[in-house]
């Protein structure tokens, strides 16, 4: 099972953008949620994360602009990313935390222009 991430594109500098990860019951109602990212020519890196009752932990170039929050009615993870800057131009995955092998998906591209 691949959590598929969506809602990635272009913007500005400054700009927003939410993306979004939808999952399966099972693997949603019990674990940690977390999203992580991988630029061009980079590790992949965690950055940000969310419980199962609902505690937070970010990033620190990502606190203040970054907000993860889970829907558990629909299953679903969620990042508001508020005053995007060219740095966080990266595929974004969802997974769980700590990430499991098979449920990495294709990620969806976030391309912040300067």
């Amino acid at each position: 099972v691949q959590l598929q991430a969506s809602g990635g594109g272009l913007v500005q500098a400054g700009g927003s953008l939410r993306l979004s990860c939808a999952a399966s019951g099972t693997i949603f109602s019990i674990n940690t949620m977390a999203w992580y990212r991988q630029a061009p020519g980079k590790e992949r890196e965690w950055v940000t994360l969310i419980s199962a009752d609902g505690r937070t932990n970010y990033l620190d170039s990502v606190k203040g602009r970054f907000t993860i929050s889970r829907d558990n009615a629909k299953n679903t993870v969620y990042l508001q990313m508020n005053s995007l800057r060219p740095e966080d131009t990266a595929v974004y995955y969802c997974n769980t935390f700590p990430g499991v092998r098979d449920y990495w998906g294709k990620g969806t591209q976030v391309t912040v222009s300067s």
